[in-house]
């Protein structure tokens, strides 16, 4: 498939089928995510492939739960991945407070959507998810106190796709030459 074509039918998918997904599948997905720049290169991430049915059950209860029981579609996707955080360098630290920027967030979203985009290639439908339990995340998995997790994606094959592009601004809307 074209980048075009594979832009163009990637989207949010929130509902799956029951269906098991090969780790073959998804260590491929990961190391498109490990491939992706990073400000001065520091690869700020590590991914947690949560795809034991039973840890996948408790952390997506814990991760869903209360106020965050918006994203509860997740927890029937077969694999929940966890973005964690890592430290940065001093000098994106440096950057990021001179320039009042995160550039590790950044980092992250560019992580996540290479993930997102090489699953689309494969087959398997992705969410992003931000709107989750960080604090309870982290005690189901372990994750250190002082790692941040700031996106969690689910995955599994789409229970069902729409055809063509999902409402857009126009390209006239979003593009400008030479000023603003």
């Amino acid at each position: 498939m074209d980048f075009e074509a594979l832009v163009k039918q990637r989207r949010s998918i929130r509902q799956y089928l029951d269906k098991k997904i090969d780790r073959k599948l998804i260590d491929k997905c990961v190391e498109a995510a490990r491939l992706a720049p990073s400000a001065h290169n520091s690869q700020p991430w590590s991914y947690i492939v949560v795809d034991d049915e039973e840890l996948k059950n408790k952390l997506a209860g814990e991760a869903f739960s209360g106020i965050y029981k918006l994203n509860q579609f997740a927890a029937k996707a077969p694999v929940l991945i966890v973005i964690v955080t890592e430290k940065v360098s001093l000098t994106v630290m440096f950057a990021n407070a001179y320039r009042k920027m995160k550039y590790h967030l950044i980092d992250l979203g560019i992580s996540a959507e290479h993930f997102c985009l090489q699953a689309e290639a494969e087959g398997l439908g992705t969410c992003m998810l931000g709107w989750i339990n960080q604090r309870k995340i982290k005690k189901v998995l372990k994750i250190p106190r002082d790692r941040k997790i700031h996106l969690m994606i689910s995955m599994g094959y789409p229970e069902h796709r729409k055809d063509g592009v999902s409402k857009r601004k126009t390209l006239e809307e979003v593009r400008k030459y030479n000023k603003y």
